[in-house]
């Protein structure tokens, strides 16, 4: 559970953009909308394959 505390004289926008972005930064929201649905183990593998040479291709024409 993310706990955020709003301190003394603190605007609560500000709290909501620290509590915002610790849903971000945990994925805690990506883990719910994947978990919506089964996917098979094989499909997982296959789209962390694909995400990996996209990433590397990213990389390599970078350093070109």
């Amino acid at each position: 559970m993310l706990k955020v505390t709003v301190k003394e004289g603190e605007k609560i926008e500000r709290a909501l953009k620290r509590l915002k972005r610790k849903v971000r930064d945990t994925k805690m929201m990506q883990k719910i909308r994947d978990n919506r649905e089964y996917t098979k183990k094989s499909v997982a593998r296959r789209r962390q394959k694909q995400k990996a040479e996209y990433v590397q291709a990213l990389r390599d024409k970078e350093q070109d």
